[in-house]
Parts: structure tokens; C-alpha cells; sequence
């Protein structure tokens, strides 16, 4: 077995096991309630928020863009958001789309480096506004659970991931200073470039805060379609609980240790709404109805992208080969 396959077994064990487990420890039939009881007004108003995220994730990856000074254009930005969004859902990595939005970059002439640079520094600003998103509701969060719960549960993991944000950005932002005698690989050089880039988004004060208040809609939003949802399958959840639970569960599913995130984003949704006393049946629910909504928005996304794929690209590897880009002046190489 090649080593593809193995991690690709691996994934699906992984998916298979945590849900075989989520379900042994539910409510089955009480499952199977919130879904057949589910109010239709409030699951179609949250597939509806969550299609307007596909235009937010396209305007914050192109206000990431023109600040490495790389512009796609909003619209065409969008759209290849939307593509890697469907890729999102039918590979078997949640991360798959980021490798399809990169390609469609770098094929319409963006360069290798900024096609590269935008769509990882787009995914660190989104970690950076979670963190900045979540320290900032800890006031009000804090008397909702118990500050002793808080202390125990809330804090250290809190703590974990602020740290780990901060010094992997520093550590980001400085890959351009290691040792001369190691620039003469490809990828050490590219890490310098990307560590350039770092800077001209995290460092200036005209793109900064541009970049991190379309990081933070993109949370506000989805967590406005996490609490449709809830209410819709009758669970007592407030926005609050959302805004502060929802971003690291979405931070968790991109891992790429599952299918498409199946099982992982179900346990951490249970793991989550467990701190606000949700009962494991409708967490369990609400992170798969999340999952199927995003099968649904996600799939005119591959419709667009049969509209506009290129020669020779497939579903399984749309970016297996990257053939010269389109002339534009912009073909940087790393």
C-alpha cells in the first residue's frame, strides 16, 4: 500500500471510529427527532448566511492578496473561493480546496508566490481573529459557565492556543533571517518569501486591520448560522455561545486527520456545547447538520468550476501539474 493510501485508510478509520463512537454514546432516537422535527425557515435563513460567507471568504483572501500586492479582483477572488469551497467537501482533507484555490490562482497568472503566500497567510489571519474574537467575549462568557469551569477548562486551552498563535506568527515572520547556506533550497526560499509577505499583512497598519475585521465577519458569520441552526433543532444556545465555541470547532475540523472533516467536527461540536450544557444528542445533530449544509452550498460551487476548469483538470487532481500561467506580468517565481 502506498503511502497516499495509507493516509487516505487512515482518514477514513479516523471519521469512521469517532462517529461510531458519537453515536454509541447518544440518544439515537432523540437524534433522529431534532432532525425530522427541524423548522424549515430556520435551516434554510442558515444555509442562506452561510452562502453569503462564500462572498466574506473571498473578500478577506483578497484583502490578503493586495496587501502582498498580488490582486486577483473581488470577483474573480470570490469565485475561486467558492470552487475550493466544493473541493472542501469532496476531498478527502478539508484543506483540499486551499491547494484548488492556489492552482486557479496561479493558472490565471497571479505567480507561484502569491498564489502560494495568499491562501496560507488568508488562513492565518482567520486563526489570528479567532483568538482576538474569543479573548475579547471572555468577559461576558466567563458568569455563563462558572468561573471555576472556566479556570479548569476554558483558560488553559485558551491560553494554549493564544500562545501558539502568537509565536508561530513571530516564528512566521521571521523565516527570512535563517542561515545563508540554506538558501540555496527551493523551499527555504520560498519560506523566505512568505515570511516578506507575513510582514506586509500582520505589520501594517494600513492592511492589518482590514484583514482582521473580514476575519472576524467570517466568524461572526458563521456563528450566526450555527445558532439558526440551533434554534431550528430547538436547542438552548445564545449567540455568545456560538461566537466563542464555534471558531475553535471550525479551527479543529480543518486538521487533516478525517474526511472532510466528518467525526471531528461532531466530536468538537459535542466537546464544545457540552461546556453550556447541551445535551450530546443535539450537538452531535448540529455538527452534522452543519457538515450537510456545507455538502449543499458547496455544491454550485462545482458547477462553476466545471464551467471554468482547465485542460486537463480533474477532480482528483486539479492541481497535479502546473502548466505555465497565463501572461500577466505577475509570474514571480520562489
Amino acid at each position: 500500500m502506498s503511502k497516499k493510501s495509507l493516509a487516505l485508510a487512515l482518514k477514513f478509520l479516523v471519521s469512521g471510529l469517532l462517529i461510531w463512537f458519537l453515536v454509541s454514546k447518544i440518544d439515537v432516537a432523540a437524534a433522529k427527532a431534532r432532525i425530522v422535527e427541524i423548522d424549515a425557515a430556520m435551516l434554510f435563513a442558515a444555509i442562506g448566511v452561510i452562502l453569503v460567507q462564500m462572498a466574506i471568504g473571498g473578500a478577506r483572501w483578497e484583502t490578503v492578496l493586495r496587501a502582498i500586492v498580488a490582486p486577483l479582483g473581488y470577483a474573480r477572488a470570490i469565485l475561486f473561493f467558492y470552487i475550493g469551497t466544493f473541493f472542501s467537501q469532496v476531498l478527502p482533507s478539508s484543506v483540499g480546496g486551499d491547494a484548488v484555490r492556489m492552482y486557479k490562482a496561479y493558472r490565471v497568472g497571479l505567480g507561484l508566490k502569491g498564489a502560494v503566500n495568499g491562501v496560507l497567510l488568508e488562513r492565518a489571519v482567520t486563526v489570528v481573529a479567532l483568538v482576538i474574537l474569543v479573548i475579547a467575549t471572555q468577559p461576558w462568557f466567563v458568569p455563563h459557565i462558572g468561573r471555576q469551569r472556566w479556570m479548569t477548562q476554558m483558560l488553559p486551552a485558551l491560553a494554549l492556543v493564544t500562545a501558539a498563535t502568537v509565536g508561530g506568527l513571530a516564528f512566521l515572520m521571521v523565516l527570512d533571517r535563517l542561515p545563508q547556506s540554506l538558501r540555496r533550497w527551493r523551499l527555504v526560499r520560498g519560506l523566505g518569501h512568505l515570511a516578506v509577505d507575513a510582514r506586509r499583512v500582520f505589520l501594517s497598519a494600513k492592511h492589518l486591520p482590514r484583514v482582521i475585521a473580514w476575519g472576524l465577519i467570517t466568524h461572526v458569520n458563521i456563528s450566526f448560522a450555527v445558532l439558526l441552526l440551533a434554534t431550528g433543532l430547538k436547542l438552548e444556545i445564545s449567540w455568545l455561545d456560538c461566537l466563542v465555541l464555534v471558531p475553535p470547532v471550525l479551527l479543529v475540523t480543518t486538521l487533516p486527520i478525517s474526511i472532510a472533516g466528518w467525526g471531528v467536527r461532531e466530536a468538537a461540536m459535542v466537546v464544545a456545547f457540552g461546556l453550556v450544557g447541551v445535551p450530546d444528542d443535539g450537538a452531535l445533530v448540529l455538527g452534522f447538520m452543519m457538515g450537510v449544509i456545507g455538502i449543499v452550498v458547496g455544491v454550485p460551487g462545482g458547477i462553476l468550476w466545471a464551467l471554468s476548469r482547465d485542460k486537463g483538470e480533474t477532480v482528483l487532481h486539479p492541481g497535479a501539474e502546473l502548466p505555465a500561467p497565463a501572461a500577466s506580468g505577475k509570474n514571480e517565481r520562489i
